[in-house]
Order: structure tokens, then C-alpha cells, then sequence
């Protein structure tokens, strides 16, 4: 398809970055909805006298309400389009921080805490496989992982949130619900500024409406750049991209990606998910407890969890450099293993300043883990349903974050602090094992080059099982 040839031509330019700000704002204020929540458990425990077993519940409330809400927004990004979910799903999201902020009792907390979460779950997983159909494939690795790295934006705010908010104002852990509510107004931007995806436009049929957003980009790279564009490789022209069928619901799309074409490619990326998602949000939920748990005092413990949340950033945006440089899997692999390691160390410490060093470290390499997934992700599925593989995948990935938090708090009395992270060694080390034998290579390669099934795979697909596959 020429169109796509000349998408994938431009420079990645000025065009490009407003979109990399755009989408980076949204995970700004996910990553900030995500860890707030660590820094308003000690706030809720006292004003309603809850036990570990109910903090481990709002730990996982947001969580919960993200499986949803990702598994949602895949599907109606493939049936609607990517940018009217990302639109609804931030409106919805912001809505309900503000009932949480208002919330009379524990249980209309934690209602609102999970609806909150299914919105920002939505925008999560549309975000990335909605972006990453605009970028040149020799900078879709660097630009889909810094895109991710804003989420360690949003980590330093709800620590810094958690640190000059919560604990110095009347009713502060109810403010900061506010402040994550803020982003309400980026509406108005993206409104405004964000085009659709010209390969979800030409995978619906709409050639027009497709040709309309590359020409403007097209102008815009040239106008950026100052140059003339290169011109298209004439091998590339021909690419080409597998129509979408007339609807789309879940258990088609569970029966594609489960077919014996994708279930190799599905399975791995389920996997790595869970184990990223797991350690992740058994980590961040609980640690400013655990720390006040071995001696640490509440702000104490909150500064502390500013330093591990700094240690995000590099985290992250040097994932994003390495991308550029090593097949993602060998980037996913890599972080996994320093999470391993890490994850490892941190079970062995027991004072305050060993406990922040190793935990910085272990978020380091979380989060680039995290960059590395954020980038395979969209690439190993097809453009029809790349929103709902990306979906349910960061879904699956969310049963890990729901557990994570209930185990820990169910279980640090018995494993202790360093049994707690003894586990997530264990879980890491899984992860890293099955990526580097399983894992699909991406890096340098067009989307189509990577996801779209050949002719007689598509054939098979609209073929006996037609019924199936549009139900």
C-alpha cells in the first residue's frame, strides 16, 4: 500500500513529537493515578481503620478496573477508532478521581477507585498501538518507549503529591485525588490536535480519510525539516494490509489471537505482561507501607519513595536508546533480569538507606522493562486487531497487578520482607527465561513486515470460519 509506504518514509520530526507529547501527557496522568493510590492506604487505613487485608483490596482497586477497562478499549479502538476511546476513556477516568476524592466511606472509595482505574486502563492501551501506527519502523522502538517513560513523569508527581500534599494538608489525601483529576483538560487539546490512524482509516476502508492525514503529515514533516521528503522505496509499495472484518468482539478476537498462527506470539506477550505487571504493582503499592513497617516514619518513608521513583526516568528512556540498538526482546530480557537481581538484593537488606538504593535500582529496571513492552506489544499483532491484542494483553496483564498487591498484604506477615521479594525474584526469573526462548524479533521491521499474515493466512481467516470470525 503506497500510502503506508509514505508514512513510513518521513523523518520523524516535529509532527512526531507533538504526538509523543500528546500520548506522553496521558501516561503522565496514568502513571501518576497508578501510584497515588500507594500514598492514600496509609491516609485511608486511619480514617476508616482498615486491616492489610482491606488496604490490599484499594491497592488492588485501581488494578482491577484497569483489566477492564484495557480489555474494552482494545476492543472498541479496533471497532470505533483509537482516538474516540482515548478521548472517552480520559473524560471517564477524571470524572471518577473526583468522586474518589469525595468518597463518605471506604466502599464508595473503593468503587470509585476501580472506575477510575478502568478509564485510565483504557487510555493506557490505546495510547501505545494508536501512536506507534504513525512512526517510521527504524525509530517506532526509541519513540513507542519514551513515549512510556512519561509514565515515570507521572510516578515523581503522586511521590511528590505524596510527600507536600497528603501529609501537610487538611484532607490532603483527598486533594491529590483532585490534582490526578486535572488532565480533564488535555480534552480540549486533543480534541484539537490528534489525527486518527491513517493504517486504522485504511483497514476500515476509508482511503480517503487515510490519505488526508498522511498529506498533512507529509506537509508538516517537510515544513519541520525544511527538505524535501525522501522519496518512497519502490519495494514497499506493495504492502500490504489485511482488511478488518465487519465487527469485532471478544471472543473472535480471543479466537485470532489464540489461533495457531498468533498463539505462540500471544502466549509470550501474555506472560511477559503478568510478570512485569505483577512485580511492578506489588512493588510501588506497598512499599511506602513496608518501609513505615520497618521503623521508617510516614514522610520518611514518602522521600524515600521519591528517590525510587526518580530512578524511573533512566529506567525508562534508557530502554528507549537500547531499543533503537537490540531486538526488543533482548531489551525486555535484559531489564527482567536486572529486576531479578535487584528484586533479589532488596530481599536481603533490612536497613533504611540499602532498602532506597536497592529499591531505586530495582525500579530502574522495572521500568525499562516496561519501555521494551510498551514497543513489542503493538508490533506482533495486526493492524485490525493490534487495539485489542494490545488490550487484552496489558488486560491479562492487570490479573498480575490485582494479585500482586492481595498476596503481599496477605502474606508479608508469614514470608516476611525479604520472602516478599524472594517471590518476585522467582516471577522475574520466569519471565526472562520465556522471552528470550519464545519471543518474537521486531526490531527495524514495518508493521506489516512483523503482524500481518500472509494471503493464505488471511484467506483461512475470512474462509470456513467466517461466521466466527465477524460474531
Amino acid at each position: 500500500m503506497t500510502l503506508l509506504a509514505r508514512l513510513d518514509r518521513l523523518p520523524l520530526s516535529r509532527p512526531h513529537y507533538a504526538l509523543l507529547l500528546l500520548g506522553g501527557l496521558g501516561y503522565t496522568f496514568d502513571g501518576m493515578d497508578a501510584a497515588v493510590v500507594a500514598f492514600l492506604m496509609p491516609s485511608a487505613q486511619q480514617v476508616w481503620h482498615l486491616d492489610n487485608g482491606a488496604l490490599g483490596l484499594i491497592g488492588s482497586a485501581s488494578p482491577f478496573g484497569f483489566l477492564f477497562g484495557a480489555a474494552t478499549a482494545g476492543l472498541l479502538g479496533d471497532r470505533i477508532g483509537r482516538r474516540k476511546v482515548m478521548m472517552w476513556a480520559l473524560a471517564f477516568y477524571a470524572f471518577f478521581s473526583v468522586v474518589a476524592s469525595a468518597a463518605p466511606t471506604y466502599e464508595v472509595f473503593l468503587a470509585a477507585r476501580i472506575l477510575a482505574g478502568a478509564g485510565a486502563g483504557a487510555e493506557s492501551a490505546i495510547i501505545a498501538p494508536f501512536l506507534s501506527e504513525f512512526v517510521p519502523a527504524a525509530r517506532r522502538g526509541w519513540f513507542v518507549g519514551a513515549l512510556a517513560g512519561f509514565f515515570s513523569f507521572g510516578f515523581v508527581a503522586a511521590a511528590l503529591i505524596g510527600r507536600f500534599v497528603v501529609p501537610t494538608l487538611p484532607q490532603g489525601w483527598r486533594i491529590a485525588q483532585v490534582i490526578t483529576a486535572l488532565p480533564v483538560l488535555m480534552l480540549l487539546w486533543w480534541r484539537r490536535s490528534l489525527p486518527e490512524s491513517p493504517r486504522y482509516l485504511l483497514s476500515r476502508g476509508d482511503t480517503a480519510g487515510a490519505e488526508r492525514v498522511v498529506a498533512d503529515l507529509e506537509r508538516r514533516a517537510e515544513e519541520a525539516t525544511g527538505r524535501p521528503l525522501p522519496p518512497v522505496p519502490p519495494e514497499a509499495a506493495s504492502t500490504a494490509l489485511t482488511p478488518a472484518p465487519p465487527t469485532l468482539g471478544l471472543l473472535s478476537a480471543l479466537r485470532y489471537l489464540w489461533s495457531g498462527t498468533m498463539a505462540r506470539r500471544t502466549a509470550v506477550t501474555w506472560l511477559i505482561w503478568f510478570v512485569i505487571t505483577f512485580s511492578y504493582y506489588g512493588f510501588f503499592s506497598w512499599i511506602p507501607t513496608l518501609l513505615v513497617e520497618r521503623g521508617i516514619t510516614v514522610t520518611k518513608s514518602f522521600e524515600f519513595s521519591i528517590i525510587i521513583y526518580l530512578a524511573q526516568i533512566p529506567g525508562y528512556f534508557s530502554a528507549a536508546w537500547l531499543s533503537e540498538r537490540l531486538d526488543r526482546k533482548n531489551v525486555i530480557a535484559l531489564y527482567l533480569t536486572g529486576s531479578a537481581v535487584s528484586a533479589f538484593w532488596l530481599s536481603q537488606t533490612s536497613t533504611p538507606v540499602p532498602i532506597t538504593v536497592a529499591g531505586a535500582v530495582l525500579s530502574f529496571f522495572l521500568n525499562g522493562t516496561y519501555a521494551g513492552v510498551y514497543s513489542y506489544t503493538p508490533e506482533v499483532f495486526p493492524t485490525w486487531i493490534r487495539a485489542s491484542g494490545t488490550g487484552l494483553s496489558s488486560a491479562f496483564g492487570r490479573v498480575g497487578s490485582i494479585l500482586a498487591p492481595l498476596i503481599i498484604g496477605l502474606s508479608a506477615a508469614g514470608l516476611g520482607f525479604g520472602g516478599v521479594f524472594g517471590l518476585t525474584t522467582a516471577v522475574l526469573a520466569i519471565g526472562v527465561v520465556c522471552t528470550l526462548l519464545f519471543g518474537l524479533s521486531t526490531a527495524g521491521r514495518s508493521l506489516e513486515d512483523v503482524s500481518e499474515p500472509s494471503p493464505a493466512a488471511a484467506a483461512s481467516r475470512r474462509g470456513p470460519d467466517k461466521k466466527d470470525a465477524v460474531r
